[in-house]
């Protein structure tokens, strides 16, 4: 028991950097899935900032739409530049052939980065971007080194300051938070019924295990 206790705890790091890997930049995001009006501010910057690139080829604007609270018909306004139709998933019209030449990398789908990389790891990556010379787009970014995506909200964060500009990227981040796991709140809430529910199931449980062994003591 104890070396199998020994190999658990030696296993911890491992599954940190499966996690998103151990970095000092990264800090604790405060996010908040059932802000619906945070997320509806994050839904609005991916279309506009990273929409270009980065697609969300599992969810559909529908459901954008249902999960928001956001009417179809404002969703196709103003969160869809396209021709898609409200059934469509988020696809976006750059070949990833010519995206990996042009970054180094194809720009990868973004509906589950908050689960593969922690919400903690997008909210840093996203405040973590630094003017470098060295680098093909003049950025570079202390949560990820040498990555490929230039910053493309510098002129927001220039405009914005820091604190306002950080709290734009927790709405941004809360938005794909829920992306990933869009049924979160539903099942947080439907676990409170369930454990009240066998709590109430375990009284007469109890009860009736004492009935059948009061004679055996």
């Amino acid at each position: 028991m104890k070396k199998l206790a020994v190999l658990l705890l030696s296993c911890l790091p491992a599954l940190g950097l499966a996690a998103g890997g151990y970095n000092e930049h990264v800090v604790s995001a405060p996010v908040n899935v059932k802000d619906k009006v945070s997320m509806q501010r994050g839904a609005q910057l991916f279309v506009n900032y990273c929409m270009g690139c980065h697609s969300l080829q599992f969810e559909r604007y529908s459901r954008l739409a249902n999960g928001l609270d956001i009417p179809e018909d404002l969703v196709l306004k103003h969160l869809n530049f396209t021709t898609d139709q409200i059934g469509d998933t988020m696809h976006i019209a750059m070949p990833r052939d010519e995206a990996a030449s042009w970054f180094g990398a194809a720009p990868p789908d973004l509906t589950n980065v908050a689960r593969l990389r922690t919400s903690d790891w997008v909210y840093s990556y996203l405040i973590s971007f630094y003017e470098d010379a060295d680098q093909p787009y003049g950025y570079n970014n202390r949560v990820f080194e040498n990555v490929g995506m230039p910053h493309v909200m510098a002129k927001m964060e220039q405009e914005l300051g820091e604190e306002d500009f950080r709290r734009a990227m927790l709405d941004l981040t809360n938005f794909l938070a829920y992306i990933g796991e869009p049924v979160r709140v539903d099942a947080e809430r439907i676990g409170v019924y369930v454990l009240i529910f066998l709590f109430l199931l375990w009284i007469p449980a109890y009860l009736l295990k004492k009935e059948y062994w009061k004679d055996v003591h």
